[in-house]
């Protein structure tokens, strides 16, 4: 009886290694988007300044029309 409680205590810990080895490696794979996420987001938002800073730098409606 003692062997099987062993062996039972074994085969759940070897579970719970495999299980956490998974656990881990999704986590891995979120931080590692999460920051491709968070890269993405800082390029959109400095082209999205740069567009506004272009903006305000002339609008059509200060330019003189071609036929002047």
């Amino acid at each position: 009886m003692n062997d099987d409680r062993l062996i039972d205590l074994e085969t759940r810990l070897t579970y719970q290694e495999a299980l956490l080895h998974d656990l881990n490696a999704v986590v891995v794979a979120q931080q590692q988007r999460i920051t491709e996420l968070e890269t993405l987001g800082r390029q959109l938002l400095d082209r999205v300044v740069r567009l506004g800073q272009d903006i305000d730098k002339g609008s059509a409606a200060d330019e003189i029309p071609p036929h002047y």
